[in-house]
């Protein structure tokens, strides 16, 4: 007599969490031996809808804790109650969680409060600096420590997972984002910005919204911006604003009058693939740009100070410039005035995965069951 299928509880709060599961999910789902409930804690709420109808997945059960102005404490309260409910009715026998959101540490958390195992996709990412990103950093550390299967997408999350003191088994795996963006990428996908003529300009795609970049590193960021636009007259800027006000109303104060600035709402995920296909490079604090653009062979330069993706930076894929105007100027006009500084960027192998990561977690999640 064969036995039931085990159940499995997949944790889903922010659109990058949503975007680097979504092949998990797919792979989970597609297995007999697994009963995979997905939860939608609510973190994030219309972007990640996107995500989940762009992949055609559903989700189980919604917690819907977004407020208005939440804060972290608000998150981790709402999710931990939520959860521990959910746990308590579901009895997974694990908890796959993913990255270093807020909804990843009280996912974790709550699964360590029931005594269930957890998962924990993209584990061992290190900027070593607590506050910098904030509050992520923290987030993954704390993971860590509860985390039964750590699936780290390259042999430097491998080292910095051995050197944690950590009690979990460690897993290569690639990185899942990778698996995303090439499935999504085969479709050949749109992007139309009304006035925005991608065979006229050179597009610089970019993104901003990090915390430790609100205020004036804000500012300093889009008069870089703003410099690279007048020095090159061939360029045109793609900046998605994000929801937050904090971060929208310096960037429209300062660009929103330059006729080559182009600042829409967020792309949904197919929209951002699509721009990234056709764009000349990014500029970003964004983690997960960070990976996907060199899989499209696209440079990137990182408007941080520092980055738990130096594999990026020593591969040669991107550059961390910091969000200096006159650095930010510097590093585009290199890329932007030689053709070959832009080439040797471009064509770096990106050192983030292959599209497998799914499958190879699948597999260890079998084998640690012996099914």
């Amino acid at each position: 007599m064969s036995q039931p299928p085990l159940p499995i509880s997949i944790i889903v709060g922010t659109r990058p969490e949503a975007i680097k599961m979504a092949p998990v999910i797919q792979q989970f789902k597609a297995c007999s031996l697994f009963d995979t409930q997905v939860i939608l804690t609510g973190q994030h709420r219309e972007m990640v809808d996107q995500v989940m109808q762009l992949f055609q997945l559903q989700a189980e059960f919604d917690l819907a804790i977004m407020q208005p102005k939440q804060t972290l404490t608000s998150i981790t309260c709402g999710s931990l109650q939520g959860l521990e409910t959910l746990f308590q009715e579901l009895k997974p026998q694990l908890v796959l969680v993913q990255g270093d959101t807020t909804t990843a540490f009280a996912a974790a958390l709550a699964a360590f409060y029931q005594k269930i195992p957890v998962g924990h996709v993209e584990a061992g990412l290190r900027t070593d600096d607590i506050y910098n990103p904030y509050p992520e950093e923290a987030n993954r550390r704390l993971i860590s420590q509860l985390t039964r299967l750590n699936f780290a997408p390259t042999s430097l999350a491998v080292e910095h997972l051995q050197h944690s003191g950590i009690v979990g088994d460690i897993h290569q795996t690639g990185n899942t984002v990778i698996d995303a963006l090439l499935s999504i990428a085969s479709r050949q996908p749109d992007c139309n910005i009304p006035g925005l003529d991608w065979q006229q300009h050179r597009v610089l795609l970019a993104t901003v919204h990090r915390r430790e970049n609100w205020g004036e590193p804000l500012q300093d960021i889009a008069q870089g911006f703003l410099r690279v636009l007048d020095k090159f007259p061939d360029t045109a800027l793609l900046l998605p604003l994000h929801r937050n006000p904090t971060v929208r109303e310096p960037l429209q104060a300062i660009l929103g009058d330059h006729p080559r600035a182009f600042l829409t709402e967020p792309l949904d995920y197919s929209e951002l693939v699509g721009a990234i296909q056709r764009c000349y490079l990014l500029l970003t604090d964004s983690g997960g740009l960070q990976e996907e653009a060199p899989s499209l062979g696209k440079p990137v330069l990182v408007l941080r100070e520092t980055t738990e993706r130096p594999e990026a930076i020593m591969a040669g894929t991107a550059k961390l410039i910091g969000t200096n105007p006159d650095r930010i100027l510097e590093t585009a006009s290199e890329l932007l005035a030689s053709q070959t500084a832009y080439n040797e960027m471009a064509t770096a192998v990106n050192p983030f995965g292959d599209g497998h990561a799914a499958e190879r977690i699948l597999q260890i999640v079998k084998q640690f069951f012996g099914l």
